[in-house]
């Protein structure tokens, strides 16, 4: 607060300050969600998770739901089971979200694509809890080191139960495959697009590895558009105007998030018996905005 010339800072008056000195940083930085960070300009915060919890806590149930078990309900042939265990989902005191994928065999994991499953790990939504129609959605993340991995962070259309995949949409906002280290997919999938998806990527310079170090992955979404960034770098559009007959833009109703951290599949191939488990999916926030 900054007082008028010629005003002495009498105690009185400087509580005043402080009163209203506070109440303005929480009403510019407060989020819905407990967060501590303002909205970019031009946009309003309204769903965030900070990951504040203490070490080997279960992400909070009042914004994630886990998904559970193995294939085929998953696709892609992947060689991981799901489960909801803080062993694979939890935070670690230090603001992280982290998901673990290890190699273990628990009772009952007997549905992988491969025969009984032998790698756990864990994929969490918002369905139910969360979803949204337009606006700017991002995440900090650091993925796993180099190997048969997919991490992803991903919505889904929340319709998914009267409308089946691909017609209900899905939005790819981050997938880096082990087989690639420096290079981001951003990729839509609907009807007539299911499986190939139409997308775009943006590879690191200089041999990074997007394993090195956290980045930003986001999007934009509108009902005319939708572009894909990394670290404030938008690398691909989408736009409604560019899917002709048999591509059908699904992408007006709401979308719910997921984190996930598959293993083996498809793509990005399958698992040598070399490699080294466990291994992190670390989840610094995710915060998702509108227009103000």
């Amino acid at each position: 607060m900054r007082l008028a010339p010629g005003h002495p800072h009498t105690p009185a008056r400087l509580a005043v300050g402080v009163l209203l000195t506070a109440l303005l940083l929480v009403s510019c930085s407060a989020s819905p969600s407990g967060g501590t960070r303002s909205a970019p300009k031009g946009w309003r915060l309204t769903w965030s998770d900070e990951f504040t919890g203490a070490a080997g806590q279960a992400p909070d149930p009042d914004k994630w739901v886990h998904d559970t078990g193995g294939e085929p309900q998953w696709g892609n042939k992947e060689w991981q089971y799901y489960t909801d265990r803080t062993q694979n989902a939890a935070t670690d005191g230090d603001g992280h979200l982290v998901i673990t994928a290890r190699r273990e065999e628990l009772p009952g994991m007997d549905h992988c694509h491969y025969g009984t499953c032998d790698i756990t790990s864990a994929r969490l939504t918002t369905k139910g809890t969360f979803s949204q129609a337009y606006g700017k959605i991002e995440a900090r993340i650091r993925i796993p080191h180099d190997g048969a991995f997919l991490p992803a962070f991903w919505m889904m259309g929340d319709n998914d139960r009267t409308t089946p995949w691909p017609g209900n949409g899905e939005i790819d906002v981050m997938e880096v495959a082990g087989g690639e280290p420096d290079t981001v997919y951003g990729t839509v999938h609907g009807p007539g697009y299911g499986d190939e998806g139409i997308g775009g990527h943006h590879t690191l310079p200089d041999a990074e590895h997007f394993s090195d170090a956290f980045h930003t992955y986001g999007v934009e979404w509108d009902r005319n558009r939708i572009t894909w960034s990394v670290d404030g770098h938008v690398y691909h559009a989408d736009r409604r105007a560019s899917h002709g007959a048999g591509r059908k833009w699904v992408f007006d109703h709401d979308f719910y998030l997921v984190l996930n951290l598959a293993v083996g599949g498809v793509w990005p191939g399958p698992v040598p018996k070399s490699t080294q488990f466990p291994v992190r999916m670390l989840t610094d926030w995710v915060r998702v905005y509108e227009r103000a």
